[in-house]
C-alpha cells in the first residue's frame, strides 16, 4: 500500500512539473495597442508553423505592459511587452528593482501617429501648433498662460473649418500617447516664450480630448460615428481603414510610409518589443517567436508586417536589430540615455 501511496504520489508530481511546462510553452505577451496588431500577425503566424501554441497577447498600452513586465521574474508575469515608444530610464531602473536584470530590446521598425478624421470630411491639414493649441489645458493669450478658451477650430486660426474640437485619443498608458507628448507638445512648447522655454504636455481635460482607451479600433469606431470629431491613433490604423477615414497632412507632409520611414513626416516613431531573457529556460518558445517575429519574412521592405501597416527600417538596421535579438544581447541602462 504505501509503495502505491508512493508511486501515485511521484506521478502526480511527475504530471504537474510536466502540466506547467505545457502551460509555459506558451508565450505571454502584453503591451502597445499600436504594435498588438504586427505582433498578433507573427502570433498566428507562429503558432500555424511551429509545434509551439499560438502565444497569447494583450493590447495593455505601452507603460501598462512595461509595468507587467517589469513587476518581477515568474510564471505569472509576461515573458514579452510590445512598445512604441523605447523604455524609459525609470522603467529599466523599476525592472532591475524587482529582479528583471537581463532584457532585450527588439526594433523593429517604424510608425507614424496620424491625425484622422471620416473621409465623409473635406481633408484638413494642421501644423503641430495648431493641434498643441486645440488639446492643450492652457495655452497663452495676450503673453500670458490661460484655460484653453478655443471651442473651434476655427478660434485657432480661420483658414480651418468652423468645427467644434472634438478629438479621440489613447490614455496616459499609451506609448502613442508618450510620443505625441513628445513630438507635439514638447517640440512646440519648448519654442513658445510663455512656457519659458520647457515642455508642456498636459491634455485638456474640458470634453475637447476624449480619452478613447488603449484600443484603436474604438478610436476608428468612433469616428465613424461622430464624423465632425478627429483620431489620434498608429498609421496601421489608417491604412487599415483608408476606405472610411483621411488623415491630415501635419506640417505639410502626409502621412505616407516613405515619409514615415525617412523621418519626413514629424510625427514618426520608432517600434519595439522587450524580451525577458530570465525566463528563456522555462518558456522555450519565447526565443523561437522572437527570431520569428525579427525574420526577413515578418519585418522586412517585402514582409508581411508591410502589409498591414509597418514601416521596416533600412536593410543594415534591420540585420543589427535581428543581430541583437540572435544574441540576446542584454539593454544597458546607458543605451536609454
Amino acid at each position: 500500500m504505501n509503495r502505491i501511496l508512493k508511486t501515485t504520489a511521484i506521478a502526480a508530481a511527475v504530471m504537474g512539473v510536466v502540466g506547467v511546462a505545457q502551460a509555459r510553452d506558451q508565450v505571454r505577451i502584453v503591451g502597445s495597442s499600436t504594435v498588438y496588431p504586427f505582433a498578433s500577425y507573427v502570433a498566428e503566424e507562429f503558432g500555424a508553423t511551429t509545434d509551439f501554441p499560438t502565444p497569447v497577447i494583450e493590447s495593455t498600452g505601452s507603460g501598462g505592459g512595461l509595468k507587467l513586465f517589469c513587476s518581477g521574474v515568474g510564471d505569472d508575469t509576461p515573458d514579452i511587452t510590445n512598445a512604441s515608444r523605447r523604455m524609459k530610464t525609470s522603467e529599466f531602473e523599476t525592472c532591475e528593482a524587482n529582479g528583471v536584470t537581463d532584457i532585450t530590446e527588439a526594433f523593429i521598425g517604424y510608425d507614424g501617429i496620424a491625425f484622422a478624421q471620416s473621409a465623409q470630411n473635406d481633408a484638413m491639414d494642421v501644423t503641430r501648433e495648431q493641434m498643441f493649441l486645440a488639446l492643450a489645458a492652457k495655452v497663452p493669450v495676450d503673453g500670458e498662460l490661460v484655460d484653453n478658451p478655443y471651442t473651434k477650430w476655427s478660434e485657432i486660426d480661420p483658414s480651418l473649418p468652423d468645427r467644434e474640437i472634438a478629438v479621440y485619443g489613447p490614455p496616459t498608458t499609451s506609448g502613442t500617447r508618450d510620443a505625441f507628448a513628445e513630438l507635439v507638445m514638447e517640440a512646440v512648447s519648448e519654442e513658445m516664450d510663455a512656457y519659458g522655454g520647457e515642455g508642456y504636455t498636459d491634455i485638456r481635460a474640458d470634453g475637447a480630448f476624449i480619452d478613447a482607451g488603449e484600443n484603436d479600433n474604438l478610436i476608428v469606431q468612433r469616428l465613424a460615428e461622430n464624423t465632425a470629431a478627429f483620431g489620434i491613433f498608429g498609421y496601421s490604423f489608417l491604412e487599415e481603414n483608408a476606405d472610411t477615414l483621411i488623415g491630415s497632412n501635419i506640417d505639410g507632409v502626409a502621412p505616407t510610409p516613405d515619409a514615415i520611414g525617412s523621418g519626413e513626416y514629424p510625427v514618426s516613431r520608432s517600434l519595439f518589443f522587450y524580451i525577458k531573457n530570465q525566463h528563456a529556460d522555462d518558456v522555450p518558445a519565447m526565443y523561437e517567436y522572437a527570431n520569428t517575429f525579427m525574420s526577413e519574412q515578418m519585418v522586412g521592405d517585402i514582409g508581411y508586417l508591410k502589409g498591414i501597416g509597418l514601416i521596416p527600417a533600412p536593410e543594415a538596421d534591420r540585420a543589427e536589430a535581428r543581430s541583437v535579438v540572435e544574441s540576446q544581447t542584454s539593454l544597458e541602462l546607458a543605451d536609454l540615455k
